[in-house]
């Protein structure tokens, strides 16, 4: 299940980054298309660059929260309810050796 979710984020960052690619292509043809002066055409492909990274900010954000969501749902600790979980044992293991 863990290998499932991991491999469906890598998918989604690389359409992120691939997604990213062709906008920017997108962006340089529409300029020349539009014959957008230089100074025009590098304005409007650092807004549409800006607006892709957004999206792709908006879309890791809300990715994280469904794995989140999903591992709570199969009842999977969190990193850090293992490392308390850790620290507990430590703290009993010691108890016992006394």
């Amino acid at each position: 299940m863990i290998e499932l979710l991991r491999k469906t984020v890598y998918a989604t960052v690389g359409i992120v980054m691939v997604t990213r690619d062709v906008a920017e292509e997108m962006g340089k043809k529409i300029a020349q298309e539009a014959k957008m002066s230089e100074s025009e055409g590098k304005k409007f492909i650092d807004e549409l660059m800006k607006k892709t990274d957004q999206a792709r900010i908006s879309l890791e954000k809300m990715i994280n929260e469904k794995v989140e969501l999903a591992l709570k749902k199969i009842n999977i600790p969190s990193r850090e309810e293992l490392k308390n979980i850790e620290c507990r044992l430590s703290k009993l293991e010691k108890q016992e050796k006394n």
